[in-house]
């Protein structure tokens, strides 16, 4: 049971250290926001088993942060919602929760339902990494090998290029990887080719003629897996002609930042 993380998202100070006390006694690691914010930070650092959302948070909306947790395929959800309409309990498990528990509610109830949870998690072993070749994409750690050599991925980066390998070859739009890979609402397209650019220039063979995440015109990216099957060589290696360790690679590509 040690091994499993719960995370707490509760706008409500008390119930949220009330909820965390309860579980940490019957052995569960646990991690508490307040907020959005925190929350996606913890997420990201922590990949947590199971999240306890509230649907109404200080700093946005319960409902479309569930949803983008949902899309990640990590953790299991629990909403804890004030809202009691039907419509209400509707929306919260079409937006990706596992469960729905409106408030006021029992302690003795909250945690038969997070026990049931579990219990359905264990049945399922999503898998811990994604295998293309000489590229291995840990979900786990959150991590990237290209031939065994780790590349420095920021947390969006990380985000952005799971969210291209899952569609497994499926151009998407920037207003769908946007909507996938972004935890927050952002209207700006064009923030998916400033992100798809620097991605380019630490995991692509050659930044200035990219082949692994490729430009679908009028449509927006796709991750190309196939490539990975030909012969490989490190990212860079063909932009200087010699082999660099992928860190290094902060100036290749550097004159295609007009290109997409």
């Amino acid at each position: 049971m040690g091994a499993i993380c719960i995370q707490i998202v509760e706008g409500n100070p008390h119930l949220r250290s009330l909820l965390g006390w309860h579980l940490q006694q019957v052995g569960y690691g646990v991690y508490q926001s307040a907020d959005i914010r925190h929350a996606r930070e913890i997420f990201y650092n922590r990949q947590p088993t199971l999240v306890i959302l509230d649907s109404d948070l200080p700093d946005g909306d319960g409902i479309e942060y569930c949803r983008w947790i949902s899309q990640q395929q990590v953790s299991m959800i629990l909403m804890l919602s004030a809202r009691s309409t039907e419509a209400d309990v509707v929306q919260g498990l079409r937006a990706g929760a596992d469960d729905y528990l409106k408030k006021p509610f029992g302690m003795q109830e909250f945690l038969a339902r997070v026990e049931a949870l579990l219990r359905r998690h264990r049945h399922i072993t999503p898998p811990a990494c994604l295998n293309y070749g000489d590229l291995q994409i840990d979900l786990v750690q959150r991590r990237v090998r290209f031939q065994g050599v780790p590349i420095d991925l920021t947390p969006q980066e990380f985000s952005l290029l799971y969210v291209l390998a899952q569609a497994n070859g499926t151009p998407l739009s920037r207003t769908e990887l946007l909507r996938r890979a972004w935890p927050d609402a952002i209207d700006n397209p064009r923030t998916i080719d400033t992100h798809v650019l620097s991605l380019r220039k630490k995991i692509e063979t050659d930044p200035r003629q990219p082949s692994l995440i490729q430009t679908v015109r009028n449509v927006g990216y796709r991750f190309n897996p196939e490539i990975l099957n030909c012969k490989a060589t490190p990212p860079g290696a063909a932009a200087n002609n010699q082999s660099k360790p992928p860190r290094t690679l902060s100036q290749a590509g550097a004159n295609d930042a007009h290109r997409n």
